[in-house]
């Protein structure tokens, strides 16, 4: 599949996620309603339009961070939760709620500056390890990292008023854009713009980043800087989304791998395809979430369960392999 059909079934996907709901009637409505029926357009321009371009901007994001955190850490089971930063936002939402305030402004913030915070935690303790090159060093700071804030979590949902605070802190860490409006889509629209268009103008960058320091080093690239300038883009239209839609998982981890399968492996090619399919992925799955049942189903369990399935589907086929 080229991009140009790649891009015609995204935005065909876009279009017709306006039309998916359960109002005026359940899984669809036609697209009369929108002069017919005041509510129904007013529904669409408020709630619905706001939501999809959000859904698509958080697949968009962490589907480009999954592809340079995998070239980076040369470790295709890497997430961009991997340094602590789902993490770090979970903890932040979770701090939020319990000590601060549960609106949504506070406990967005909350979570993007903890998110931001667990990216530093990690460099701070991967500049003290001592074992093994600073890729390795970064993997176990990571590991540390995020066991800390999860413990962190832990104890704020021990703390948290079971009646009122622990059931937003479960709902939050479950994901999902049932509040998203457009102040939280323009809220976020700068920092996640600024990470991928780093990350896109990097792109060729990216295969000499996946090489040993030593070679990417003779062919021109400053390997530590670059790698932390990529790092820090990813973090930071990671952290964004994060703080909005909550812990959504496997978006980062399983599309790189289907966009490998489709365009082949070079990150040229990968990061532009991973943005196109991320962001239909989590628009496809967040139709799901509002659209299966009556009570809306949290976005976290609906990108878990598909993204495991196709992790199954596609690595159990032997017939399934990369491009060249």
């Amino acid at each position: 599949m080229g991009f140009g059909r790649l891009a015609l079934a995204t935005l065909g996907i876009l279009v017709l996620s306006v039309f998916v709901g359960r109002y005026p009637r359940p899984y669809w409505m036609p697209i009369s309603y929108l002069w017919k029926d005041e509510l129904a357009l007013r529904l669409v321009l408020y709630l619905r339009l706001p939501r999809i371009l959000t859904a698509f901007l958080m697949g968009m994001a962490l589907s480009a961070a999954g592809v340079a955190m995998q070239t980076v850490f040369r470790n295709p089971l890497v997430s961009p939760g991997f340094l602590g930063i789902s993490q770090g936002a979970a903890f932040g939402a979770a701090f939020s709620i319990v000590f601060l305030s549960p609106s949504a402004i506070v406990v967005e913030s909350s979570a993007a500056v903890f998110a931001l915070a667990a990216l530093g935690v990690s460099y701070l303790l991967a500049s003290k390890i001592r074992y093994g090159d600073w890729v390795l060093r970064l993997v176990l700071a990571g590991i540390v990292s995020a066991a800390l804030f999860s413990s962190g979590v832990g104890v704020l949902k021990y703390l948290a008023d079971p009646l009122r605070q622990l059931p937003e802190i479960v709902f939050w860490l479950m994901g999902g854009l049932w509040s998203v409006s457009w102040r939280d889509l323009l809220s976020i629209l700068p920092p996640v713009t600024l990470g991928l268009v780093i990350l896109y103008l990097m792109r060729w960058r990216l295969n000499l980043l996946g090489l040993s320091d030593a070679t990417a080093f003779s062919l021109g690239a400053s390997p530590a800087r670059e790698r932390g300038v990529a790092l820090v883009a990813s973090v930071v239209a990671t952290a964004a989304v994060i703080a909005v839609g909550g812990v959504v998982g496997w978006v980062g981890l399983i599309v790189p791998h289907v966009a490998r399968r489709i365009v082949g492996a070079d990150a040229q090619r990968v990061l532009p395809a991973s943005m196109l399919i991320g962001g239909a992925f989590a628009l496809l799955c967040d139709n799901l979430a509002r659209v299966l049942l009556a009570g809306e189903i949290p976005l976290g369990i609906v990108t878990s369960l598909i993204g495991a399935l196709v992790f199954i589907v596609m690595f159990a086929r032997a017939d399934l392999g990369v491009r060249r």
